[in-house]
């Protein structure tokens, strides 16, 4: 049985214990997943309001705006919410490597029964 957060239009997200939601945000041309972040609510307030992807830092406990020190901003196209509200999916137009490696993307690794492999062209 749907809600009206399920089926309405009325954006009201669902976050956690910790006042975050999920955020993933993947290369609205190629679809390419970059990375995964958390939002609060002024996180998403700020990426709604600017276009420009912000985040809740988990670790230093702060608001921050991708790219502010590295220049590589995720310039929001598109953004999209799951149905129960819970997850957020941002479609963006990167400004430079996504990930704080210097990768394309943070998804740099793929798992094998071996352990860890660097997938080829990503720098």
């Amino acid at each position: 049985m749907s809600d009206e957060r399920e089926t309405g239009s009325r954006l009201d997200p669902k976050f956690d214990a910790d006042g975050l939601i999920t955020a993933v945000a993947s290369h609205v041309d190629t679809g390419e997943v970059l990375m995964l972040a958390h939002m609060n609510r002024e996180a998403l307030d700020a990426t709604i309001k600017t276009d420009r992807a912000h985040f809740w830092s988990r670790n230093r406990r702060k608001l921050w705006r991708k790219g502010e020190e590295s220049g590589n901003e995720l310039h929001v196209v598109d953004m999209r919410i799951d149905c129960d509200q819970d997850a957020v999916w941002l479609l963006v137009r990167p400004m430079g490597p996504a990930c704080h490696t210097g990768a394309r993307s943070c998804f740099y690794r793929r798992v094998t029964a071996k352990g860890l492999e660097r997938i080829d062209g990503q720098s």
